[in-house]
């Protein structure tokens, strides 16, 4: 297994955010929520990314179809390889794609094929953000449904009212 290291000085505020060590606090997060940042679910936004691209590629006919194929259906990682991968090169993203390559054979040359770090990285948050702010918004509308159950429920019931400056 090769190893490449790569020290970037600058590492974008995205990452900074979702990488380990950093994570919502979970008095304040449901389950549902929580389950959206997990290393798991990063790296699996990073997997569906890369394998869009793979396909996307084969469809350009810059790849072997036969090769995205086998990349689509077999890549996986693991998180403990991951891990133990990140200690050595100090690069996350070096690490997943090490990982993955190895559940690959030799297809595993176009995995990551044309993209950069921030490629995968940036992309995989933006899906994370995206399956994060569904559930907001589901839950937004139960809200409005309540609230408007409510309205209809006392449209009727006297209140205590305010004007400006008449008390």
């Amino acid at each position: 297994v090769k190893y490449y290291y790569i020290n970037y000085a600058n590492f974008n505020i995205i990452n900074t955010l979702t990488h380990k060590g950093t994570k919502m606090i979970e008095r304040y997060a449901r389950k549902e929520m929580t389950q959206k940042w997990t290393q798991h679910a990063r790296y699996a936004a990073w997997l569906e990314v890369e394998k869009a691209a793979v396909k996307a590629w084969a469809k350009l006919g810059k790849i072997p179809q036969d090769d995205a194929d086998k990349i689509v259906k077999n890549a996986t990682f693991s998180v403990k390889r991951i891990e133990e991968i990140e200690a050595i090169t100090k690069h996350d993203l070096i690490a997943f794609n090490t990982s993955v390559s190895e559940s690959l054979g030799d297809e595993s040359r176009w995995f990551h094929y044309g993209m950069t770090s921030s490629d995968a990285v940036d992309t995989g948050v933006a899906l994370q953000m995206k399956d994060s702010l569904n559930i907001i918004i589901d839950d937004v509308k139960l809200l409005m449904e309540s609230i408007k159950k409510r309205a209809f429920e006392h449209k009727m019931t006297l209140m205590v009212g305010r004007s400006h400056a008449i008390h």
